[in-house]
């Protein structure tokens, strides 16, 4: 029998979140498309699971690595996709148009490859999302850079269509406006003496500002952590939102220990039992990806009600509080996360974002599609 562990994917959920990503960001912009992000390999759900569930609905995909858009295209993927850091060296070049992939731009000699490879292969055509630095300060074309970038780009008319994009560094903040109203002051300074610029297609917001400014979203929306159902605000649940879990992480309680008063649980005794405590060892650890430094206390279901964590999580297994539970025992199903236990409420006793939490589940894992 292998272990009592998995984690299930609703691909349903998946479908519906972003269709709720798409009917956010056009409120105010009829036309507006989004991205389904599934860079990180679907942030932990599986890139090609993720791809095929959204196959038929998305406008496009985003992600990182070119072996991954060259997968999705083996897929039989063929809407739009979008190389969110772009290519790494000139060579990538060729390989992006063969595929027929949209490259982000984020610095001067990423434009320069581009002018020499389009001036040796006059026929490349390669779509580009120039994104510019608007104040996030890790990738992005300075306003000090603009100029140079604009001689580039106009000593090579051959390169394909133009798209302006940012990202905005607080749209998860506190719900104020000004939270993006810098950002986009800037950029608009950027391009105001760019006539051409009016024309082109923006693509500003990312889950966050879907979700809260939708004002932002124009063009084409970079929906991420909300596809997966988890929210990108610290004071906002997904549900409030009419998301739904996609990753439920399950198992099952191996065994039970009846300790007494002031006896420990765990690496460091940690736990210090305040009264005669019955304690659920559950199939679950950092090696699966729940992390370390989650404290006792973290919430937990076990047998379809809450409870908490007790003491430190080892490799393979931790510890939870049956003491109010008297019908849970050897085999009683746990939820670790997902259905009924919001990733985001996990991740927020453990100090972390439910992004960590999705990204980090292991390879030892198995994985079963709703």
């Amino acid at each position: 029998m292998p272990r009592p562990i998995e984690a299930r994917i609703d691909l349903p959920a998946l479908r519906h979140n972003y269709l709720v990503a798409r009917q956010y960001a056009s409120r105010q912009h009829r036309e507006a498309k989004a991205w389904a992000v599934v860079k990180a390999n679907a942030y932990g759900h599986g890139l090609l699971r993720a791809a095929a569930a959204l196959g038929d609905v998305a406008d496009g995909f985003a992600l990182l690595d070119l072996d991954e858009a060259i997968a999705l295209r083996q897929a039989g993927i063929r809407q739009p996709i979008l190389l969110l850091e772009g290519f790494f060296e000139a060579a990538d070049l060729s390989v992006c148009a063969a595929h027929d992939l949209s490259v982000v731009v984020h610095r001067l000699e990423q434009l320069q490859m581009l002018r020499q490879a389009t001036r040796a292969t006059p026929s490349m055509h390669l779509p580009i999302y120039l994104k510019l630095n608007s104040g996030m300060n890790r990738l992005g074309i300075t306003a000090a850079q603009l100029p140079a970038v604009r001689r580039e780009l106009e000593a090579a008319p051959a390169l394909g269509p133009l798209t302006l994009m940012t990202h905005f560094a607080e749209a998860d903040g506190v719900a104020d406006e000004r939270c993006i109203a810098w950002q986009l002051e800037r950029f608009l300074a950027m391009t105001a003496d760019w006539p051409a610029a009016a024309n082109f297609p923006v693509s500003l917001a990312n889950s966050a500002a879907i979700l809260r400014y939708p004002q932002t979203a124009h063009d084409w929306a970079r929906p991420g952590i909300m596809l997966y159902g988890g929210s990108p605000f610290a004071d906002e649940d997904a549900a409030s939102f009419g998301l739904q879990p996609v990753m439920t992480l399950h198992s099952r309680i191996l065994a039970v220990q009846e300790i007494g008063i002031g006896e420990r649980v765990g690496y460091g005794g940690s736990f210090v039992a305040p009264g005669p405590t019955r304690v659920g060892i559950v199939a679950c650890g950092y090696a699966d990806g729940y992390p370390r430094h989650a404290p006792g206390g973290t919430p937990i279901i076990v047998a379809g009600r809450r409870t908490q964590t007790l003491g430190r999580v080892s490799m393979d297994m931790l510890a939870c509080d049956l003491t109010e539970l008297p019908d849970a025992g050897v085999n009683s199903p746990v939820v670790l996360w997902g259905e009924g236990l919001p990733a985001d409420e996990v991740a927020s006793a453990a100090g972390t974002i439910s992004y960590e939490l999705f990204c980090a589940l292991a390879r030892r894992v198995p994985v079963v599609e709703v």
